[in-house]
């Protein structure tokens, strides 16, 4: 069994998570007591034979107590037996970017896209580069708390930052929103199969009175509309108790549905059988009351802010 470790930042330190190959495919294992298996890039792969799959998972020795595998956008209807759960993605359909402009987005997030040209940010396409990384780099480390929250990326160097930008860059386009010839934001396109997702929707917090990102997302519409793409997903929808909820407006104001898709659980081990009927895979979190987990959102917010 053949298992890596893939790097990130977390509060400006590394963390470490295991991937192991089955069949090809990139499998990450993450949770502490519970351990949890699913496809790196599930949003880009279907797994159209799960039982031969879950075969070759089992035959891998994969260090996992629950292998768990999304359907895809659009099917919506359960295709297997298994234990499953509704899962949810954010996306936004498109015909043209006039009907998008005009008829699905709310008149704020409208006039916030022309206030970014009157502000005079420029909005285009622009090749990956040294350049470009050194920019993104920039907006990584501007802040160490977004959304309410320690920033995954904040810490990030260079050669991790291009490191991290550089998959699929045969089918990615990369967008970016300059004032005064500087990157204060950008977004990442990814193409698949059936849509486009965005890997990475990121803006300067000292130039949020510009809207840039508006105008990042108005321009990855267009870009897709002419592509004749026929939705954008934007991650989940909702994040469950412990999602933004700035976030979740943002998506709703820019066109996007909350799409439910069948999310299938299956235990790998006797630990996970247990699990499972615990609903452990769903994090000490999942576990406590809504209501808690908001008043602890609302202190957690407020010791950020500080």
């Amino acid at each position: 069994m053949d298992i890596k470790k893939e790097e990130y930042i977390l509060k400006g330190k590394p963390i470490s998570i295991d991937v192991m190959i089955v069949d090809d495919r990139e499998i990450i294992i993450t949770g502490n007591y519970i351990k949890i298996g699913k496809i790196k890039e599930e949003w880009d792969e279907d797994i159209e034979d799960p039982k031969s799959f879950l075969e070759k998972i089992k035959d891998s020795g994969i260090k996992a107590d629950i292998f768990t595998f999304m359907q895809r956008l659009p099917e919506s209807k359960p295709k297997f037996s298994y234990y499953m759960e509704w899962d949810n993605v954010a996306a936004l359909p498109i015909t043209t970017y006039e009907n998008w402009f005009y008829n699905q987005i709310h008149r704020n997030h409208r006039n916030k896209i022309k206030l970014a040209e009157k502000k005079g940010i420029t909005v285009k396409q622009v090749p990956f580069s040294d350049e470009l990384v050194r920019g993104i780099t920039d907006i990584y480390n501007e802040t160490s708390v977004r959304q309410g929250r320690p920033y995954w990326n904040y810490g990030m160097d260079f050669d991790l930052a291009k490191k991290e930008n550089s998959f699929f860059m045969d089918r990615s386009d990369f967008i970016g929103a300059y004032y005064k010839d500087e990157l204060i934001g950008f977004i990442r396109i990814v193409y698949t199969d059936r849509f486009a997702r965005t890997m990475g929707i990121l803006s300067k917090v000292a130039h949020r009175d510009k809207a840039p990102t508006n105008a990042l997302f108005a321009k990855a519409v267009e870009i897709c509309a002419e592509k004749k793409i026929p939705y954008i997903v934007y991650a989940k929808f909702d994040y469950g108790k412990l999602g933004s909820d700035t976030l979740m407006d943002f998506k709703r104001y820019n066109g996007f549905e909350s799409i439910i898709l069948p999310r299938y659980y299956i235990p790998l081990s006797t630990k996970g059988k247990i699990g499972l009927k615990l609903h452990l895979h769903l994090g000490v979190i999942g576990l406590l009351p809504e209501k808690l987990v908001r008043i602890l959102r609302h202190f957690r917010n407020k010791w950020y802010s500080k």
